[in-house]
């Protein structure tokens, strides 16, 4: 397929670089931790349900020639892992709530005072004073005071969906949650192998057809992308634990929000990574994302399948992104 720039806008590299740097957000995050002697609790209580994976080889990635070129999605190789935990979901609001609340941290978009939003997230008032970030990407604006905590804009609120995938949140700033939580980001091949959920060389986490049951097991556009919706559905994420789970346990892994990973993103990983516990750790400008979200579309990225990749600037922020976390076992 031709490449695309997907359905995700992104920070340009000389902007990024005028925001605080991932070690200073973490530290920012650990100061705020370290005056509160009541988080030590509440940080075991958050991540108590990681899911143990064991340790095993399985086929990552693809041969077929049904994503971008660009991506890096193949060849198709035998991986092993070392055993390893997973969160069944992405990080909710009600998680980073809490986070935040015990380290007063400020994310990236909260920094800068902006943040990416679909355009039809958006309420009737504030599609009036918005304009697109390119012609390109039409239905992205990008808009004053989106973060986190308003995460449609002004007039939102994630305590009404605390349940939610927390959103507006940059691969910095899941670095700095997962200092406090004492956790990781999943590399690629973690994601991919919990993603499976046990089902080998598959395209999604259920089988190979898109529908199960004459229906859509998971949240990604339907409808005629980017301007007209099916009727009855909502263009947005939907809570972090909706739908069926795969087979070990894990909801959401295609569609609904993407998932920084913790990899530098390269076209060339299949191929350049090791075979056992790859990470690409080389600076590339762009971090690994995974999983798609209620953005994509056959017609225009196909990127919620199991094998396909995705990338973006690490302080870019939109409200289709979150993070799901790991780790050792």
């Amino acid at each position: 397929m031709q490449h695309k720039a997907c359905c995700s806008a992104q920070r340009s590299l000389p902007q990024a670089e005028v925001l605080p740097t991932a070690e200073q957000l973490a530290s920012n995050a650990l100061v705020g931790t370290a005056t509160n002697a009541g988080t030590t609790a509440a940080h075991a209580q958050q991540h108590s349900d990681l899911i143990a994976i064991a340790g095993n080889s399985f086929v990552m990635g693809t041969n077929e020639n049904i994503g971008f070129q660009d991506d890096g999605e193949g060849p198709a190789r035998l991986v092993k892992l070392d055993a390893f935990r997973i969160a069944p979901t992405t990080v909710t609001n009600r998680q980073f709530n809490q986070f935040v609340r015990d380290t007063q941290y400020v994310t990236e978009a909260e920094r800068l005072g902006s943040s990416f939003v679909f355009y039809l997230q958006l309420s009737q008032a504030l599609k009036k004073t918005v304009t697109p970030v390119s012609n390109d990407l039409v239905w992205w604006v990008d808009l004053p005071d989106a973060c986190w905590q308003r995460p449609s804009g002004p007039g939102s609120s994630h305590l009404t969906i605390p349940e939610h995938p927390v959103v507006h949140i940059s691969w910095h700033d899941a670095q700095a949650y997962c200092e406090w939580a004492g956790v990781s980001l999943p590399t690629e091949a973690q994601w991919e192998c919990a993603a499976r959920g046990g089902l080998p060389e598959k395209r999604y986490a259920w089988g190979d057809t898109l529908q199960m049951n004459q229906s859509l097991p998971c949240n990604i556009w339907q409808g005629e992308f980017p301007n007209a919706p099916r009727e009855g559905w909502q263009p947005e994420p939907q809570a972090a634990q909706s739908y069926e789970p795969n087979g070990f346990g894990l909801f959401n892994t295609v569609g609904n929000v993407w998932e920084w990973c913790a990899d530098w993103f390269s076209s060339d990983y299949h191929v350049s990574t090791s075979r056992e516990n790859p990470l690409y750790s080389i600076s590339t400008g762009k971090r690994s994302m995974r999983g798609g979200s209620f953005l994509c579309h056959d017609s225009y990225c196909n990127r919620y399948r199991l094998a396909a990749r995705g990338a973006n600037t690490p302080s870019t922020t939109s409200s289709n992104c979150g993070f799901r976390v790991a780790g050792n076992v």
